[in-house]
This record gives C-alpha cells, structure tokens and sequence, in this order.
C-alpha cells in the first residue's frame, strides 16, 4: 500500500523560472552603464584601445552582487584578449560603475564573450542548406501531392 503525505506548510518554494524583474533591470541598468564608460575610452589598455567593444547583455545574480557581463569586440577580432583585459580591469569598472549607477551594491563583474551571433548565423546557415530549405517548403520529396 502507498504512502501519502501531506504537502509541507511554508516549505521550500519553487525555483523560479527566469530572472525577475528586480534583476531584469538592474542588468539593464548595468549594461547601459559599463557601456558608457568603456564608449568613454578611460581604460589604459592596449587590448581595449584598438578593439571597441559592445556590452549586448548583462546577467544579475538573484542577491544583485554578482553580474556576468556579456560582450562582444565589435572587430570581431582579438576576443580573448578584449575579455582578458576587461576582467583584469574589473575592479575598476566596477568603481568607475559604482559612481553611475543607484544601487545598494555594485555588482562584482566577470565579463565572459557573447556567442550568441555566431550561434544564430550557424543555424541560419543550417537552416538555408537546400535539402533544409526544401522540407520547409514542401518539396517533391515531403511527401505532398
């Protein structure tokens, strides 16, 4: 015979299925910030100098310290060494980002490449193979008369 037991009053509470809003905007707020301050240029870095680089999203962990930091050299060129100078200079941004924005804490910042181009021009690709583009348009072979 099976057991049956009661569902426990106050339990543990179901993982939420995606950011909330709270760290929704902080990330906004985040991102529109860093993006600021590295247009300004104020980092004394040879990899940053020569290779721009565009802040496409920002990751705010639930307590609102942490923040992943997704980015992309708009060269396309010299990533790992855009992403390596970034996370050297972290604690700097993170002051330089402390001044801009209105939080209760700065987040501390890991910057990691943003690959989701790449990811999307791969299934685009993918998706405009002929024997791809035939299935989807129904061709002689799909089976339709």
């Amino acid at each position: 015979m099976a057991k049956h037991t009661k569902a426990k009053r106050g339990g543990a509470k179901a993982a939420p299925l995606g950011p909330s809003q709270r760290q929704l905007r902080a990330g906004e707020l985040v991102r529109h910030a860093l993006s600021d301050i590295l247009r300004r240029g104020e980092i004394d870095d040879p990899a940053l100098k020569g290779a721009p680089a565009t802040v496409t999203e920002v990751k705010v962990s639930p307590d609102l310290k942490h923040a992943i930091c997704y980015v992309i050299p708009l060269l396309g060129s010299h990533v790992g060494e855009t992403i390596e100078a970034l996370n050297k200079h972290a604690r700097y941004l993170r002051g330089q980002l402390g001044r801009e924005i209105d939080m209760r804490f700065t987040p501390d910042l890991r910057f990691v490449h943003d690959e989701s181009f790449e990811e999307g021009a791969r299934m685009d690709a993918l998706l405009n193979r002929p024997e791809v583009r035939r299935d989807l348009e129904g061709g002689p072979e799909s089976g339709e008369d």
